[in-house]
């Protein structure tokens, strides 16, 4: 049977689980896009899988099994969607390490292995499964979504920082190799927390967090920017938040 791919353009979302990937999903998918979600389970994936459906029941939606700290998983799964669905014109690596407290010599090797196979053995791995397409038809976006502990070390929760750090230099260094081929990579900085299940429970005023509706906008956004006006460091925060840098 001859696989027909539609005409619209591919999203792949890598960590979409029920809070700012569900609301990645259904905006790339209001938008016009083919979803296709990259997770380590088909359950964690649908609430996003239901989000972007209901968007938008006219695209294609997609979900993809890959473990993050495998990055052979990754391009595996990379592979599969351009298969399917076809070149992947927008990439969302949404994926991130465990939030472990520990003092900074408390850390094991272990731990710092992980989060660097998360965090940034991740993120290359299915940048570099993409770009090549991308350079070839001269556009496409790559997207990592970071926080704040990018910027700043932590005596409380170094694993976390050491890992956004690594995140950011290689959006930065991807960023300076192949803007000139067309292709736009953003390091998108969280400085909140984001209004999902689990931080509802945590706060008093669950007003304070960011909705991630709104975050997802600003992705949207920042995927439509000219490439006479590109950025490759956002942040975004609400209006309540104490910035931190």
């Amino acid at each position: 049977m001859i696989q027909v791919m539609s005409d619209r353009p591919v999203c792949v979302i890598v960590g979409a689980g029920e809070g700012l990937g569900r609301s990645l999903a259904a905006r790339f998918a209001s938008g016009g896009c083919d979803i296709a979600l990259v997770s380590r389970t088909r359950s964690g994936s649908e609430a996003a899988l239901e989000h972007a459906r209901a968007a938008n029941d006219a695209v294609d939606v997609q979900f993809f099994a890959a473990d993050a700290t495998r990055p052979v998983s990754v391009e595996d799964a990379m592979a599969k969607v351009a298969d399917r669905m076809g070149a992947i014109e927008v990439l969302i690596y949404n994926a991130r390490g465990d939030f472990i407290r520990c003092d900074p010599l408390d850390m094991t090797y272990a731990q710092l292995e992980e989060v660097f196979q998360v965090e940034v053995m991740g993120a290359f791995a299915a940048a570099r499964s993409v770009l090549p397409a991308m350079r070839a038809k001269g556009r496409g976006t790559i997207m990592f979504s970071s926080a704040t502990a990018a910027f700043r070390g932590s005596a409380t929760h170094p694993l976390y920082a050491i890992g956004k750090f690594g995140l950011r230099a290689l959006a930065q260094c991807l960023a300076k190799a192949h803007a000139g081929d067309g292709v736009h990579v953003v390091h998108m900085r969280l400085d909140c927390d984001l209004d999902v299940p689990v931080m509802r429970r945590l706060y008093d005023d669950p007003a304070t967090l960011a909705d991630t509706d709104g975050v997802a906008e600003t992705y949207w956004w920042v995927h439509l920017q000219p490439p006479s006006a590109w950025s490759n460091e956002v942040e975004l925060r609400p209006f309540s938040e104490t910035w931190t840098i």
